[in-house]
């Protein structure tokens, strides 16, 4: 995959998990993946001690936003630097150059009203 087929988002971010809300900073790219026909991103959310006091390391479901974009995802396991690293399948919670353009399949995004 060339480096310029990625889309991507860095800075803040609103991350829901386990009932908790927290504001992160993320780092985020993604790319479409023509295999399976479906928009993949990942990334790392920054170090976040409380965060890490709710998860305890472990893996998680949660909803990211950023800005009116919103999105399920997966939390897995902190690096050593405490980052968890964070990923979803379909459209992302950040503009991407296929908007429009990619079918939403079993992790659905959706806009927060306006």
């Amino acid at each position: 995959m060339p480096a310029d087929d990625t889309d991507g988002y860095a800075g803040p971010a609103r991350l829901r998990t386990g009932g908790h809300d927290f504001d992160v900073l993320v780092t985020l790219r993604g790319y479409f993946e023509p295999i399976d026909g479906r928009y993949h991103w990942r990334g790392r959310i920054a170090a976040s001690d409380e965060l890490s006091a709710i998860l305890a390391g472990r893996a998680a479901a949660a909803t990211l936003t950023i800005g009116r974009h919103r999105a399920e995802c997966t939390l897995t396991e902190p690096d050593p630097w405490g980052r968890y690293r964070v990923s979803g399948v379909s459209t992302p919670p950040f503009s991407t150059a296929l908007a429009g353009q990619v079918e939403a399949g079993p992790c659905q995004s959706q806009q927060t009203p306006t």
